[in-house]
């Protein structure tokens, strides 16, 4: 997938420093939020996409 196709699906945890793609072993992707292991107003596992949210920080170029 592109990183452009993976905008669109995913929203601003495409490109969020706290956000993790994770890939189950059946194929399916999701997107895991590392702010949800110390703020409980994120969840774990955000629906996507996401296109508002509080705890978005870009990826500098050298995160991406």
């Amino acid at each position: 997938m592109s990183s452009a196709e993976e905008r669109l699906s995913a929203g601003l945890c495409a490109e969020c420093v706290h956000a993790r793609r994770v890939v189950s072993a059946k194929g399916s992707v999701f997107w895991l939020c590392g702010r949800s292991e110390r703020d409980p107003r994120f969840p774990k596992y955000p629906r996507l996409p996401v296109l508002q949210c509080e705890g978005y920080e870009e990826k500098t170029g050298g995160d991406r």
